[in-house]
């Protein structure tokens, strides 16, 4: 009997169809779209906009077209994670929900709270769940409606953002050379003046001076978190590498969180990948939080091989970052 590891077998997205470009941006708030590509080269962002429906609507979408493309009976599956910033409700848990309209009648479920590195974490966290035994399948999510909490008066954050979801199935296996090989995760407890939505929670509930005051939407102070960013994502990605003994050229892709171009940019300048490595798609969503991994996983499925050596990297409000390393398990074009 070899060593139980836990691999990816799949990969599901979903994006609204309403498509918020620069040009409409522009017509809402002092902005263009040379301006927005300059500083976090994003041209467009897919938007949620019908009533009534939220992030589960669009983790549903996503799970069930991953089931659809893998095969997986419903009923093998033994837990569903959700990583999102943007639940439906405070409770129950967003993951719940999915879990209702899915008719997983024999798993699970919970929402994993890690912003924009949730997905990375929720993944591990799955992987984990495998290696002890206690699951042969999972499935993992990451979706986020962050124009639920963005003020489309203040050009600084209704640029970045943008609504979606991607999924993961996760299996058990005693293949050797593929699945989760490593992981590094931190987080510093430094990052909440900067990053963080002021009202909502037990701290300061709703209330008409919380409504009035703009309190309920995304506060960031950008020049502190890119060089935060820049600087833990790429110091984790080299704690990656020297732990697995991996040099640069042993890694075929870098699949980061979706921020800003030029986070990803500096990065990858910093840890000496070149761009042509890095899986970038911010372009044309936006930074949907943690969602951003497995949408980028979602379009460059195709182009992944098995055997492939792949990282992941995130930043996420806490401050909490990370980087963990995968031996993909199969070939995307298949």
């Amino acid at each position: 009997m070899g060593t139980i590891n836990a691999i990816i077998t799949g990969v599901g997205g979903y994006v609204p169809d309403y498509i918020l470009n620069n040009e409409e941006l522009s017509r809402m708030v002092d902005t263009s779209d040379e301006w927005i590509m300059t500083r976090v080269g994003i041209k467009e962002r897919h938007i949620l906009t019908e009533e009534g429906i939220g992030t589960s609507y669009m983790a549903r979408k996503a799970a069930k077209q991953l089931i659809e493309k893998t095969g997986v009976s419903p009923d093998t599956i033994d837990a569903l994670l959700v990583a999102t910033t943007t639940p439906d409700y405070k409770f129950p848990s967003t993951a719940s929900v999915v879990l209702g309209k899915l008719g997983l009648k024999n798993a699970f479920a919970m929402d994993l709270s890690a912003a924009c590195a949730g997905f990375m974490y929720a993944i591990d966290m799955a992987a984990s769940m495998i290696k002890c035994g206690r699951c042969k399948k999972v499935i993992v999510i990451g979706a986020d409606k962050m124009s639920s909490m963005v003020d489309y008066t203040d050009r600084q954050t209704c640029v970045l953002f943008g609504d979606g979801a991607g999924a993961v199935l996760m299996e058990r296996t005693e293949e050797e050379g593929i699945g989760a090989q490593d992981a590094f995760f931190r987080t510093d407890g430094k990052g909440l003046p900067y990053l963080h939505m002021k009202a909502g929670g037990s701290v300061c509930p709703p209330s008409h001076f919380t409504i009035d005051h703009h309190l309920h939407y995304v506060y960031q102070e950008g020049r502190t978190v890119f060089r935060f960013a820049v600087t833990n994502m790429a110091d984790d990605v080299l704690e990656i590498l020297r732990r697995n003994e991996l040099a640069q050229e042993d890694v075929q892709w870098v699949i980061p969180h979706e921020a800003n171009y030029r986070i990803i940019e500096a990065v990858a300048k910093r840890v000496d990948i070149p761009m042509e490595k890095v899986v970038v798609n911010i372009e044309r969503y936006g930074n949907t939080s943690a969602a951003t991994i497995p949408l980028a996983l979602w379009d460059h499925e195709s182009k992944l091989k098995k055997g492939d050596n792949v990282i992941f990297t995130a930043f996420g409000a806490g401050f909490t970052h990370g980087a963990s390393f995968y031996k993909w398990a199969y070939d995307g074009q298949r």
